[in-house]
């Protein structure tokens, strides 16, 4: 299995921008207003974020440090959550950029400055989550194995 590249991040990220970036415009459509991201889908992707990164860490020394071996299927399941969770915060991380940017030519009003600020800071969170999914698939090679 090939590690997720960085064009199918990018890839990822492009879909979730174009999709993020229609919410406001819906919302226009139907008459209604677009909603404010709530700090808590920040604060669930940056705990989401935090716990990829601490099971890369530790899968990590576990296979490059301490040279033990892992469980074939702990390993398979740590690969795929790795790489599902780099793809789905590539998604989300473009949702909200897009959202977020839709509302920077108006940041100077009160609502439209929070749609921006919050969404920014998803992002990030949805970022780091990315990282984390990366580095958590990367820490799951066997040293000394070919990348089949």
């Amino acid at each position: 299995m090939r590690p997720t590249s960085v064009a199918a991040l990018a890839a990822t990220a492009v879909i979730g921008a174009l999709l993020g970036g229609l919410v406001p415009a819906g919302f226009a459509l139907v008459g209604a207003i677009a909603p404010t991201v709530p700090w808590s889908a920040a604060v669930a992707l940056g705990f989401l974020a935090a716990l990829l990164l601490a099971l890369a860490a530790n899968t990590w020394r576990t296979l490059h440090r301490r040279g033990l071996r892992v469980d074939p299927g702990r390993a398979v399941a740590l690969l795929l959550l790795g790489r599902a969770a780099a793809l789905s915060g590539a998604l989300v991380a473009g949702g909200y950029l897009a959202f977020a940017l839709t509302f920077a030519g108006r940041a100077e009003a009160t609502l439209p400055r929070e749609r921006l600020v919050h969404g920014l800071v998803a992002a990030l969170a949805a970022v780091a989550m990315v990282v984390g999914g990366v580095l958590l698939e990367r820490a799951c090679r066997v040293p000394g194995h070919n990348e089949d």
